[in-house]
């Protein structure tokens, strides 16, 4: 990034893990922040090559905390005074980093911003199903904001105003429906451990409710029908992934017990 007298610093921070599929594009397109900060969790593939590749300051760990103190270790680690928190599935468009530089120039304190996220699953960008315009609050001054300690579904919490960028970050979810599988098994365990630390029990009626639930709000209430099959499909994600966090919760309620 070329900076001028007035333009704050930038710097983006990421999480990894196995991510070689998907972290070039993501780096490709921050290249012009001031600082790329990586903290990967113990990759075996060749991601931490990758983002070493592009310039990114890398730190490794072994441990996963939880998505929540993993994204403030990143933050802990960025040494600028404006941080963009992205996942590695992320992207950032050419009007998007105008508009990001814009607040840079501009001068502004005391301000987050959030940004609609524009999601594809498996190939198709969805524009209902809950998944449009998605706001999340990802720029932001360093001494202001953290993430929470949530192992799963961390959001930023932020010590003054929160305003609207335009330009959307793409986000480049669920490549296939193995991948589908694979987080709807690891997010309903973190899930179910979430709600575990909150006190939360359930059984296999409420599992059951829960999950037909998240199907109904997913493709009637939330439009989802009109995402054409992949609605439909993505809406038995939701369902599935609700119902066995519910379950897991009952099961691990039960060895508590």
């Amino acid at each position: 990034m070329n900076t001028t007298a007035t333009q704050k610093k930038l710097s983006v921070t990421i999480i990894t893990k196995n991510e070689e599929g998907a972290i070039e594009a993501c780096l490709v397109s921050v290249a012009w922040a001031d600082e790329i900060v990586v903290v990967d969790s113990g990759s075996t593939d060749r991601t931490v090559e990758i983002c070493k590749s592009h310039g990114a300051m890398v730190h490794i760990t072994t441990k996963w905390p939880g998505f929540g103190p993993q994204k403030n270790l990143a933050l802990s680690l960025a040494s600028h005074d404006w941080v963009l928190s992205l996942d590695a599935d992320e992207r950032i468009s050419a009007e998007l980093r105008a508009e990001i530089e814009d607040v840079l120039k501009s001068g502004v304190k005391n301000t987050a911003f959030r940004i609609p996220r524009k999601s594809s699953y498996c190939g198709q960008f969805i524009h209902h199903s809950g998944w449009w315009p998605d706001y999340v609050t990802r720029l932001f001054p360093k001494a202001l904001g953290k993430f929470s300690d949530d192992i799963v579904h961390e959001h930023v919490m932020f010590d003054g105003a929160i305003k609207t960028l335009k330009n959307p970050i793409l986000h480049i979810s669920y490549t296939s429906l193995e991948e589908v599988l694979d987080k709807t098994n690891r997010y309903s365990s973190d899930g179910a451990t979430k709600l575990v630390q909150q006190g939360k029990t359930a059984s296999l009626s409420s599992a059951i409710l829960h999950g037909l639930w998240a199907f109904l709000r997913t493709y009637i209430l939330r439009l989802g029908f009109l995402d054409g099959r992949m609605g439909f499909i993505l809406a038995v994600s939701n369902a599935e992934t609700t119902y066995y966090r519910y379950l897991k919760l009952m099961l691990l309620s039960k060895k508590d017990d």
